[in-house]
C-alpha cells in the first residue's frame, strides 16, 4: 500500500484499533460482548426495527488540522452528510449498478444524519469544530481524540456520533470504534482527503464512501468477509454471501471466492474494500443489524 495522501486500495484500520484499545482497555472486550447480545435480542423482534419515520443521528466533526491546506470547508463537510444520507436511504444514483440477481437487497436503512444544532451544554452550535496540532498525522491509537495527544476530546458519545477528520498515516482511510467501547474513545475517524466529495477529497476516495464505511462499523456492521479470511459466515449478517477476503479497486461481476458461484462475491457492498464509485447497497439485514444497535447500545443517539 502506498503512503497515504494517494492510496491506491482502501484500508480500514477499525478492526486493529479494536484489538489496540482493548490491551490498554480490557473491559472494551466485555463491552463489546453486551452490545452483540443487546443486538442479538433486539434483532429476535424484527417487528420492532421498523421505525414509524426514520431516525436521525446527530454528528459533530471535529477537524483537526496541521497545515491550513488540512482545514477543510464546510462545504466539503456538508457534501459528506448529503452522501451518508443518500447511502443510508439507498437513494444514491448509482444503485442502479447493482447486479439484477441482488437488486431486491438494496435496503433503505431508516438511518439519517445530521449536524448537530445543539452542543453538549444546549447552545448552538455548527455541529463542526477546527483544532490546530502540531501533529503531523495519526495512527489507529486514538490519540486523535484525546486534547492531551493532540486531538479534541469528543462530545458526550451517549448523544452524539462524534467524527474526527485528520491526516491518517500509512494509507489507512479511516477507524471506526464499535459500540460498548470506552466512551473516550468513542466514534469514528477519516482521512481528510477521503472525506467528502469535494476541497481535498481526492480520487478514488473522494465519492464520501469511506464515511459510510466507517459508519456501518459504528453501527456495529463488520466487514463482509470473514476475519480469518475463511469461507465461513464473518459478518454476522445471513444476506451476504460469504467470500473468502477483501475485493479492492473496481472488480467486474461476477467475481466469485468461497465456491459463491455464479454471483459471487457482494464486492459493490459498503462493508468491503472497492473504490468509493463501486461501493453502492446495504442489505435488509445489515440495516436491521444497524437500527437493532440503535435502538440497543446506541439507543442514546436516537433519542431512546
Amino acid at each position: 500500500m502506498e503512503e497515504q495522501n494517494g492510496s491506491s486500495r482502501r484500508m480500514c484500520g477499525a478492526a486493529a484499533a479494536y484489538y489496540l484499545a482493548v490491551e490498554s482497555h480490557p473491559e472494551y472486550r466485555q463491552g463489546h460482548r453486551e452490545a452483540e447480545i443487546a443486538t442479538a435480542r433486539m434483532l429476535a423482534a424484527p417487528e420492532a426495527l421498523i421505525p414509524a419515520e426514520p431516525i436521525t443521528i446527530p454528528l459533530v466533526v471535529h477537524v483537526v488540522y496541521n497545515d491550513d491546506s488540512e482545514k477543510i470547508s464546510d462545504e466539503q463537510i456538508e457534501s459528506q452528510i448529503t452522501v451518508l444520507n443518500q447511502d443510508f436511504a439507498a437513494t444514491n444514483p448509482n444503485t442502479a449498478n447493482v447486479p439484477d440477481v441482488w437488486a431486491g437487497f438494496v435496503a433503505d436503512t431508516n438511518i439519517r444524519f445530521a449536524l448537530a444544532s445543539d452542543d453538549p451544554e444546549g447552545n448552538s452550535t455548527s455541529g463542526i469544530t477546527r483544532t490546530q496540532t502540531d501533529r503531523t498525522e495519526f495512527g489507529i491509537d486514538d490519540s486523535v481524540k484525546s486534547v492531551d495527544t493532540g486531538g479534541v476530546d469528543p462530545w458526550d458519545p451517549d448523544r452524539f456520533a462524534n467524527v474526527w477528520v485528520c491526516n491518517l498515516a500509512g494509507g489507512l482511510l479511516g477507524y471506526a470504534q464499535f459500540p460498548g467501547g470506552p466512551p473516550e474513545l468513542d466514534g469514528v475517524v477519516i482521512l481528510n482527503t477521503a472525506f467528502g466529495t469535494t476541497g481535498t477529497a481526492t480520487a478514488p476516495f473522494n465519492g464520501g464512501q469511506t464515511g459510510t464505511h466507517e459508519l456501518g462499523h459504528y453501527l456495529n456492521l463488520y466487514h463482509i468477509w470473514h476475519p480469518d479470511n475463511t469461507c465461513s459466515d464473518g459478518d454476522e449478517v445471513a444476506d451476504t454471501p460469504n467470500q473468502e477476503g477483501p475485493n479492492y479497486g473496481t472488480p467486474v461481476f461476477p467475481s466469485e471466492s468461497c465456491d459463491n458461484g455464479p454471483d459471487g462475491d457482494m464486492f459493490m457492498n459498503f462493508m468491503d474494500y472497492v473504490d468509493d464509485a463501486n461501493m453502492f447497497m446495504f442489505t435488509p439485514q445489515q440495516a436491521a443489524r444497524m437500527m437493532a444497535t440503535l435502538q440497543g447500545p446506541r439507543s442514546g443517539l436516537a433519542g431512546m
